[in-house]
């Protein structure tokens, strides 16, 4: 026998729980409105409230038959930890590595997954962060449509399948971030608000009712969140969440929702002795996100930084489209004030808005926010989800990894990116209700159609080819160009970690000058230049001192006096 619970205050008479085709009378709880409990035999269950049709355990620990199935109890206390003597890692200092466990091998499982982790190993990075694993319906998906957010996705492998690939990790020194989706849930298998007051239409959101965070019922809601985000860290030994979009986590309540949630990650991480982190994805440049509790902030340790992706996405291509306006009258400028005030949009206007947006963010905090060239979004949110490398030669791609690694900023990669992957990474769906797919595939052609695709353009997310082709090809590493970049990765990595300056978070001690009409650029970090060339042709670079020696270099370097001499598409790490 065990003991069933479930928060149901929408139940008007009565909650079963069903085991084996028997139903159990659940009573109401007296000294928590709105709960149940009995118990019942053990086995694969599911909850009827007022003799409707049985629904997923929302705190549902396992779906072995997808996420509309009955739920299974798992017993975490049974897996069989290795000894790794991992103690987890803060995040400052840190290079992460994004993947997304369906398509970073053909398998498409934890356990290939873990059985590429000495590559990572070798790249020198520190953190794999998994998109999300929650399941969803179908076999493939992104992730961000999830439902049971205390499950993992059985394609993948289950809850054990997950262990054992953070047991993997941990045994290689690799940390593991999770990706988690607090703001809405996905369309279908989303069975929620028959329980309880799960959303609320006082706010509303680009999916719909908002979650409630702040509407009666609220304080079971917010307990629902932070016990899923808890148990990541707690019974799979996730070492970090990467939460995304906050910004549309609609709060008016005095302590907000991520205050609240960060207060009780700090806590664990004293309970369990081990430093555990929160990273938000958000669109607001608010440096409140990460600023401390104690100061009125919600004490999140770090945020994604979109404003150095679209400047430097903007200097190496050229792409003016949408937010890359912004951009792309200065890029090189645009580049050069994000590298030294972390935020590009830090109160001024932005014209892709049509107001002000933004106000600064603190100098001393640079290992705050996360640098990158790619992520999932701004790849597979493309009409083609053509990575950068499909338009750009090794040397543009040498640079853009060379400002990201010698950065002020905690570093990340999307999976392929260190080798210049040619396979896309494109928006790919497996739903299961007809009427959803159809409507998921005419929604993504209208979304490019009106900016000048074609329909036939438009990859179909739920064609099987579309998730096929964007399968990590794990012959391209062994092979030209791509091994050379991916050299040139790992060297930066080395460097990185060998040469504190060039980590150093400190955004006022780094000082850019650029040539906006010869296409150079020099970041000064401390005693090291990293100079760019990105025009047509050869460039002589200031150093502003002597040139001592090339520490490393793509595309070769010529020392003169206090120039570096680079050929078209060229990059150097050069020591004064």
């Amino acid at each position: 026998m065990r003991t069933y619970e479930v928060w149901a205050p929408a139940a008007a008479e009565r909650v079963e729980v069903e085991v084996g085709g028997e139903r159990h009378a659940l009573a109401r709880d007296g000294a928590r409105p709105g709960w149940w409990h009995g118990g019942a035999p053990t086995g694969d269950y599911a909850f009827r409230l007022d003799g409707g049709p049985p629904l997923p355990d929302p705190r549902s620990p396992r779906q072995p038959y997808g996420p509309d199935g009955p739920s299974r109890p798992v017993d975490h206390a049974a897996f069989s930890w290795s000894r790794t003597g991992w103690r987890g890692r803060p995040l400052p200092g840190a290079v992460l590595y994004e993947l997304h466990i369906g398509t970073f091998t053909a398998a498409g499982t934890f356990q290939a997954a873990a059985e590429r982790l000495d590559h990572l190993v070798e790249l020198g990075v520190d953190f794999v962060e998994l998109m999300p694993v929650c399941p969803f319906p179908g076999r493939h998906g992104w992730g961000y449509d999830g439902v049971s957010l205390w499950a993992v996705h059985e394609p993948y492998g289950g809850p054990e399948g997950l262990k054992r690939f953070v047991d993997a990790a941990h045994r290689k020194g690799l940390g593991v971030v999770l990706d988690v989706v607090h703001n809405h849930l996905g369309p279908s298998g989303n069975h929620l608000p028959r329980f309880g007051p799960y959303f609320t239409d006082r706010h509303h959101t680009p999916w719909g009712s908002a979650v409630n965070l702040d509407a009666p019922g609220s304080d079971e809601v917010r307990d629902y969140l932070i016990g899923s985000a808890l148990a990541w860290l707690r019974d799979y030994r996730i070492d970090g969440l990467r939460l995304d979009a906050v910004h549309a986590l609609a709060d008016d309540r005095a302590v907000h929702f991520l205050e609240q949630l960060s207060g009780a990650v700090d806590r664990l991480a004293v309970a369990t002795n081990r430093p555990l982190f929160l990273v938000a994805e958000s669109d607001l440049n608010s440096p409140r996100t990460t600023a401390p509790r104690e100061a009125g902030g919600q004490g999140l340790t770090a945020q994604w930084s979109d404003d150095f992706h679209h400047a430097l996405h903007t200097a190496l291509t050229g792409e003016s489209q949408g937010y890359y306006g912004d951009f792309a009258r200065a890029p090189l400028a645009a580049v050069a004030k994000t590298l030294t005030r972390g935020f590009f949009h830090d109160g001024g206007r932005s014209s892709f808005r049509g107001r002000g947006h933004g106000r600064p963010f603190p100098s001393a905090g640079g290992h705050r926010l996360l640098g990158y060239l790619q992520t999932h979004d701004q790849v597979g949110n493309r009409a083609l989800g053509d990575r950068i490398s499909a338009g750009l030669g090794p040397g543009p791609l040498a640079a853009g990894a060379a400002l990201v690694l010698t950065s002020p900023f905690t570093p990340m990669l999307f999976m392929g990116e260190e080798w210049g992957a040619t396979t896309p990474w494109q928006y790919f769906t497996d739903h299961t209700d007809p009427d959803l797919a159809e409507a998921v595939r005419q929604g993504r052609r209208r979304e490019f159609t009106e900016h000048g695709w074609q329909a036939g353009e438009v990859p179909d997310p739920q064609e099987p080819a579309t998730v096929l082709r964007s399968v990590l090809d794990w012959t391209e590493p062994r092979r030209a160009p791509h091994a050379g970049l991916l050299a040139w990765y790992r060297t930066l990595i080395r460097l990185r970690r060998a040469r504190p300056e060039l980590s150093d978070p400190d955004l006022a001690a780094v000082r850019v000058e650029y040539d906006e009409a010869a296409r150079w650029l020099v970041v000064h970090r401390g005693p090291y230049r990293v100079a760019v060339n990105l025009g047509p042709g050869a460039a002589e670079v200031p150093l502003g001192a002597a040139g001592r020696e090339t520490v490393a270099s793509f595309g070769g370097c010529g020392l003169d006096g206090t120039v570096a001499r680079l050929a078209a598409g060229s990059v150097a790490v050069v020591r004064t």
